[in-house]
């Protein structure tokens, strides 16, 4: 499996919002539905049963008229804590595991987001699919749906 420091891409980001806010956006289907796509996308909840062992999944259309589906199964949740779960993102990513760590600091939120590959080659191969920018999109669309602008 390799060095796991090699395995992880990783994003950081202070939201101007309080923990609450921030986390209800990430475990209430109704807020994920707002943010969890790319700019200009439309997502469908298929399942969302957020408990450790529950499972997700999202539907996505794409440009091309195919179909995006993201699903996974809850690992670990800590309440205000943080969010560990398998995720698949077919077509493009298989067989990851997300990472989603909050901490409040005063009426701001520290969010740090890890997915985990199998392999570093994999794991480049991801970051040079547009990593950043896919998920990088979505964050902005959550921090705009969270922040007092």
């Amino acid at each position: 499996m390799g060095n796991l420091n090699d395995r992880i891409l990783t994003i950081k980001k202070t939201f101007d919002a309080p923990l609450d806010l921030v986390w209800q956006a990430w475990t209430k289907p109704e807020h994920l539905a707002k943010w969890w796509v790319p700019h200009g996308m439309e997502i469908k909840i298929i399942a969302h049963d957020f408990r450790e062992g529950g499972k997700w999944k999202y539907e996505m259309l794409m440009p091309d008229g195919n179909m995006f589906v993201s699903e996974g199964k809850y690992i670990e949740i800590v309440e205000f804590e943080k969010i560990i779960t398998s995720a698949d993102f077919r077509p493009m990513t298989q067989n990851v595991e997300l990472q989603c760590f909050f901490k409040a600091e005063g009426d701001k939120t520290i969010f740090i987001f890890n997915v985990v590959h199998e392999t570093a080659e994999y794991c480049k191969q991801q970051e040079e699919m547009g990593f950043y920018n896919g998920w990088g999109s979505a964050f902005e669309r959550l921090e705009k749906l969270v922040e007092k602008k």
